[in-house]
């Protein structure tokens, strides 16, 4: 535990942070971020089909959960289409709502 001069802990609001010790530090590391591209409006795709399961299956983890727009680099508008039209297919059967079971043995 930190203490002061006098032996006695100090508050955890005088506790220097993580942050604090990144500036003492000196330079930040700086990341590279590459932008992500709507794939959807590269390929000038205006309208998605409930009915296009390959396409839908992309946006979809091995769980069957849908991929976030921060993750699939898709737009506002796109990212919900897709999520309406993956709700759709599932209600219909062509998508499942889990993804596949593994048996364990």
């Amino acid at each position: 535990m930190a203490e002061s001069k006098g032996g006695r802990p100090i508050s955890s609001s005088q506790r220097p942070t993580g942050g604090d010790k990144a500036f003492a530090a000196g330079a930040k590391k700086q990341y590279f971020r590459r932008k992500r591209v709507d794939r959807l409006s590269l390929d000038k795709i205006d309208d998605i089909d409930y009915k296009d399961v390959r396409l839908l299956s992309s946006f979809i983890t091995e769980r069957g959960k849908i991929i976030p727009r921060r993750i699939s680099g898709l737009g506002a508008r796109h990212q919900r289409q897709i999520s309406e039209a993956i709700k759709r297919a599932r209600a219909i059967a062509l998508l499942p709502f889990t993804g596949t079971k593994v048996k364990e043995e």
